[in-house]
């Protein structure tokens, strides 16, 4: 599996990089923060897909890393993606890394 520091991201949005930030949690956690980016559900993942560029750098990500792994394999091993980035540290590394003034539940 393919990862990416939220430095990382961060520099290549500056850089103007087109890619596509897909976050995995519940309503809830949205509500209590967010980087801005396609919220889609784990459990709505496979049915929604076709939501989910194959032509650019896809950075998925969750709280911690852990769900948005599992649907990376998810997604690599059933359906064949190869541009899937996991976001490392998820949206908790974000805030510590990134941007701080973010509230993690």
């Amino acid at each position: 599996m393919n990862y990416i520091s939220p430095l990382e991201l961060k520099q290549r949005i500056q850089a103007g990089e087109e890619i596509q930030i897909i976050d995995c949690r519940e309503e809830h956690e949205i509500a209590i923060c967010s980087i801005n980016g396609t919220h889609i559900p784990m459990d709505e993942i496979i049915g929604r897909k076709d939501e989910i560029r194959q032509d650019i750098p896809v950075v998925i990500h969750c709280r911690s890393g852990q769900r948005s792994a599992a649907v990376i394999h998810t997604l690599i091993t059933k359906f064949g993606f190869t541009n899937l980035l996991n976001l490392r540290g998820g949206i908790v590394g974000w805030a510590q890394e990134v941007d701080n003034s973010l509230e993690i539940y």
